[in-house]
């Protein structure tokens, strides 16, 4: 049987867009579907747009190793395309003496994970490289840093669109039905919408993954995780970064918690904090700078009175409630829905953008012999 596609991608945000670049590399016709109308609106435009090291995330699960195999491809990925780029290092910082064990529980995660070039500082050496920190002791991760993840798309949609292949927005999903001799019939754009066919399917749509999962026909309903928007805003800095470095607090139950950057603007940007939320809503509320500067104040003593100004908010796809462990990323392929020629991505929070290009690539292996 012939199709129109080989590998039909749902979602253009990073993680979407590496899976087609990957699935391109292997020379196949790939079609990248977005219902937005630019590339890269979601998840992917809405974080800290930070490189992030690998330190974090339990020893062999599927975050920590494509953390740190993403991370070596993508400073590679951005070096080669002339995307921007800052390798600027990260401080995880004990304010006190309680949070000493915690630090040195993530040194160690890290080490296991084969993060390269940490070290051990104490307070004083924290303070000379970032005069006006507080620190009783930290832990620096040179290989963290802030890139341009706009920038980053678009260059992997230009290497998609050099492999033959197509990103075409502001058309939705609508339905997948599998095919009796294998394949896919997709129905894409709303009313009116175009029906296609493909060979393989892979869905990386953030938020509505879930949602796109359950309208594909045959995915067994029991085998589609429950699914939480994590809500975080981000409050900008009004005067001079204080730091040059990425600064990190230890993490807060089920999210990174708040922390500053110096962005590539050369501005400071502090967040996101975590509320579940029910709906997309990205508003930010003022009054919230009031609770941020008393955290920041544990690091920074010296932020200064009404310097914030509320900036953005983001949602993170979270397979956990308020007060559940943090699950893995999950790629599920025919052993866990059964179906042929499919991948579903579900949880792609961060550090999903660091990793994506190892998510597309393992992706890519698990189609190779569909």
């Amino acid at each position: 049987m012939s199709f129109d596609f080989d590998a039909v991608v749902v979602g253009a945000g990073a993680v979407g867009l590496a899976c087609g670049r990957a699935l391109a590399k292997r020379g196949l016709s790939v079609l990248v579907l977005e219902k937005e109308p630019h590339i890269g609106q979601g998840v992917s435009s809405r974080n800290s747009e930070v490189i992030h090291g690998g330190l974090y995330y339990p020893t062999g699960s599927l975050k920590a190793r494509f953390c740190v195999e993403g991370r070596r491809a993508l400073y590679a990925f951005l070096d080669s395309r002339k995307v921007d780029f800052r390798k600027c290092g990260k401080l995880v910082v004990a304010t006190n003496e309680t949070e000493v064990e915690r630090i040195e529980a993530i040194f160690q995660q890290a080490t296991a994970n084969g993060v390269e070039g940490l070290e051990h500082l104490t307070g004083d050496q924290a303070r000379a490289l970032e005069p006006g920190l507080n620190a009783h002791a930290a832990i620096l991760s040179p290989e963290s840093g802030v890139f341009d993840s706009h920038g980053y798309m678009l260059a992997l949609e230009g290497e998609i669109e050099a492999g033959g292949g197509s990103v075409v927005v502001s058309t939705p999903f609508e339905r997948a039905e599998p095919l009796p001799g294998g394949g896919y019939r997709i129905t894409a754009g709303g009313e009116g919408g175009a029906t296609l066919t493909t060979r393989l399917l892979v869905t990386a749509p953030g938020l509505a993954s879930q949602a796109v999962a359950a309208r594909i026909e045959g995915y067994p309903a029991a085998r589609i995780p429950a699914g939480h928007f994590g809500k975080g805003v981000y409050f900008r800095l009004t005067g001079k970064a204080p730091f040059e470095r990425l600064i990190y607090p230890p993490p807060i139950p089920g999210a990174l918690g708040t922390h500053y950057r110096k962005d590539l603007g050369g501005q400071a940007v502090f967040g996101p904090d975590l509320v579940y939320v029910e709906t997309e809503d990205y508003a930010v509320d003022p009054a919230k700078a009031e609770e941020f500067a008393g955290y920041i104040r544990r690091f920074w003593p010296g932020l200064p009175d009404g310097a914030l100004t509320p900036d953005y908010a983001g949602i993170r796809p979270k397979l956990h409630g308020p007060g559940e462990p943090q699950p893995d990323f999950q790629l599920h392929g025919r052993d866990v829905h059964g179906l042929d020629g499919l991948v579903a991505l579900f949880g792609i929070e961060s550090p999903g953008l660091t990793s994506s290009l190892a998510i597309g690539e393992a992706v890519g292996e698990m189609l190779a012999h569909d």
